[in-house]
C-alpha cells in the first residue's frame, strides 16, 4: 500500500496500436520518475482530456459517469476513443492501492501523445484528497470574471471545445490568480451577453424558491457529474430541479448558492463580488452527506 499510486496504460485506445504489444493492459509506477516524453502532446499543446474522480473509503465515486464524459471530450477533439473497460479496471486498481484514506481522488489523463507516433497516452493517478472542511462548512467567496465568449458558442463554435474537459486550463488557472488578486477564493463566469456560466472547476448550483437550479449544459459548459448527483439528492428529496438560463440578477436574487465538484464537493458560496448572501448550512450539510454517502 501507498500513499500515492500511479498506473500507465499500455492501450489506452483500440483505436491505436499498444506501446508494447505483449504487455499487461496497464502497470504501475513511480508516481515521481520520468514517464512522459518532451513532445508528448498533451504537454506541449494540452491536447488532452481529463477526469478527476473523488475516491471515498477506497470506492472511486461516480466512475461510470465519469467514463462517459471522458469518452465524450475524447469524441469532441477527435482523439482515439479510450477503451472504457481498461481504464474501468486501471481506477479500480489504483484505489485499491492507496492507503486506506477517508477521502482520495483519481485522475484520468489520456493525450493524443507523441506528434506522428499514431500512440495516445494514458495514466491513472490516485492520491490523498486535501481537507475541504472549511469549503464545504464556512463557505467560500467567488468574483464573476467575463468569459469572453456568448453563451451559445458551444452551437456557434465548436471548435473552440466548450463543453469538453481539456488538458488546456491556462485560462481556468489565470482566473483563479486574478479571484485571488480580487481577495476571493474562486470565480464564476459570465457570458458576454450577461448569463452565468460556470465556474473555474465546478458547477453552479442555486436554491431559487424551494427548487435547485443550475445553468443549462448547452452553452458552452462542462456537464458535471456531481451537479447530476446533487440533483439526485434533490429528487429523492422531494426538491424540484431545473436547468436554467440564469442572469446576473438571477444570481443575486437566489435564496443560496454553492460551488459542486469532485473532491470539494458542494462548497456554499457566502459572498459574490464583494457582497455578502445568505447560506443555507442545513441544506449544505445535507447535500455532502448524500455525495459522501455515495456508491457509485
Amino acid at each position: 500500500m501507498t500513499d500515492t499510486v500511479l498506473a500507465v496504460l499500455n492501450q489506452p485506445s483500440r483505436d491505436a496500436a499498444p506501446h508494447d504489444p505483449s504487455a499487461d493492459a496497464f502497470t504501475f509506477a513511480a508516481p515521481l520518475e520520468e514517464h512522459l516524453q518532451v513532445q508528448d502532446l498533451g504537454i506541449i499543446r494540452g491536447d488532452g482530456v481529463f477526469e478527476t474522480i473523488t475516491v471515498v473509503d477506497g470506492r472511486p465515486q461516480a466512475l461510470e459517469a465519469h467514463l462517459t464524459r471522458f469518452e465524450r471530450s475524447a469524441r469532441m477533439l477527435d482523439l482515439p476513443l479510450p477503451d472504457l473497460a481498461a481504464w474501468r479496471r486501471a481506477v479500480e486498481a489504483v484505489c485499491a492501492e492507496l492507503d486506506p484514506v477517508r477521502e482520495a481522488f483519481a485522475k484520468t489523463v489520456l493525450t493524443r501523445g507523441v506528434e506522428g507516433s499514431d500512440r495516445p497516452t494514458g495514466w491513472v493517478y490516485a492520491a490523498p484528497s486535501g481537507d475541504s472542511t472549511a469549503a464545504r462548512t464556512e463557505g467560500i467567496s467567488v468574483v464573476t470574471l467575463d468569459r469572453g465568449y456568448r453563451h451559445d458558442v458551444e452551437r456557434t463554435s465548436p471548435w473552440l471545445l466548450q463543453g469538453a474537459k481539456t488538458l488546456s486550463y491556462a485560462v481556468n488557472m489565470a482566473a483563479l490568480r486574478e479571484a485571488a488578486r480580487r481577495g476571493a477564493d474562486d470565480a464564476l463566469f459570465v457570458s458576454t451577453d450577461g448569463y452565468v456560466l460556470e465556474g473555474t472547476r465546478a458547477n453552479l448550483v442555486m436554491s431559487v424558491g424551494g427548487r435547485l437550479v443550475t445553468p443549462r449544459t448547452d452553452i458552452g459548459i462542462l456537464a458535471g457529474t456531481t451537479q447530476a448527483d446533487v440533483f439526485r439528492f434533490a429528487e429523492e428529496a422531494g426538491i424540484e430541479t431545473a436547468y436554467e438560463l440564469v442572469t446576473m440578477a438571477d444570481l443575486r436574487a437566489a435564496d443560496a448558492l454553492w460551488l459542486v465538484s469532485s473532491v470539494r464537493q458542494a462548497a456554499p458560496i457566502r459572498r459574490v463580488d464583494g457582497t455578502d448572501v445568505a447560506v443555507d448550512a442545513d441544506l449544505t450539510e445535507r447535500i455532502n452527506t448524500f455525495l459522501l454517502a455515495r456508491r457509485s
